[in-house]
């Protein structure tokens, strides 16, 4: 199966540069991480339900998805939106539902792996552009519909799989299994899973030093953020609530996350981006004009925050170095 560079431009370079949010500080510690006079700025729109930013270094540019839309897209620099994939989904599905592709990372040669809710499956992206399923079956079931996913140092794809694909989710006649999974998939081919007790596991991200594991749960009835001890054979253990935002209000829910070199996290959330000194600390959050849903480090130093949020992207340039795939 080809993955298709289509020629399409959204256009989006008169919005580069544009304020478009603000900061929440919440602690005296977000001055560390946010430099005076930082702004938010908007750099594209008129998409759906963005998601899935990952920054590309070879080539110095950031690739997202779009969950509704059902396409990939690439952001060059210059403020150009072009289509990589459309129609990544082929199938029959309501207006509005979320069948497209999700989260994006890269494996140790540098190609792009990617859930795809409506076909239910991890894909790679080939050098030649070809798509290879790295997953898609438990145990001869179908999965529900990978989400995120992020690799360990040693090889290993940890990822969720929440039914968010399926039309009327964990009553969708065609879900298979029983639960909503975290898995690992070893290097070695081993697919398991280590979660199964989170409603709708969704975005997750190690601790620098790889000795924890941080789960969002998006779910409007349990707003919360697990973290689980990552223990020598890479299973988890000693799962317990980092945060819970099950009370507050805004829109948005427990999704995509990154964390930083200094191991604070960047949790998307009620509201906007979350962040979390490892600790558990609320320090502040960084608020764009839409509901985010995930988030990527990019740029030539790692320090820029790429932000989904519903319909465009944001960028907020930051004092610390990301950690990127």
């Amino acid at each position: 199966m080809r993955m298709f560079f289509w020629g399409a431009v959204l256009g989006a370079a008169a919005l580069s540069g544009q304020e478009a949010g603000k900061m929440i500080k919440a602690d005296a510690a977000f001055d560390a991480i946010v430099p005076a006079g930082a702004k938010i700025e908007k750099l594209a729109g008129g998409l759906v339900f963005t998601e899935g930013p990952l920054w590309i270094r070879e080539g110095g540019y950031l690739l997202f998805s779009d969950v509704v839309g059902n396409a990939n897209y690439k952001w060059t620099p210059g403020g150009q939106v072009t289509v990589v994939r459309k129609q990544v989904f082929a199938g029959k599905a309501a207006p509005g539902s979320f069948i497209g592709p999700n989260g994006q990372t890269l494996d140790k040669q540098g190609l792009v792996l990617t859930c795809e809710h409506g076909n239910r499956r991890i894909v790679r992206t080939q050098k030649n552009g070809s798509l290879t399923a790295v997953v898609n079956r438990f145990e001869g079931k179908r999965l529900n519909s990978p989400n995120d996913l992020v690799f360990r140092s040693n090889g290993d794809l940890y990822f969720t799989d929440p039914p968010y694909g399926l039309a009327k989710q964990d009553d969708d006649p065609a879900k298979d299994l029983k639960f909503n999974g975290v898995y690992r998939l070893t290097a070695a081919g081993k697919l398991e899973v280590l979660v199964k007790d989170m409603t709708r596991p969704n975005g997750l991200a190690f601790s620098p030093d790889e000795k924890k594991l941080y789960v969002a749960n998006s779910d409007p009835a349990r707003k919360i953020w697990m973290v689980y001890d990552v223990k020598p054979d890479g299973t988890l253990a000693g799962g317990k609530v980092f945060f819970d935002v099950t009370k507050q209000t805004a829109d948005g829910l427990p999704d995509g996350m990154k964390v930083d070199t200094k191991g604070n996290l960047y949790c998307t959330g009620p509201g906007g981006v979350w962040v979390f000194s490892p600790q558990g600390k609320h320090l502040g959050s960084i608020a764009p004009a839409e509901t985010p849903a995930n988030c990527a480090w990019g740029d030539a130093d790692g320090k820029s925050l790429y932000i989904t949020a519903r319909t465009g992207l944001y960028r907020v340039k930051l004092n610390i170095e990301g950690v990127r795939p």
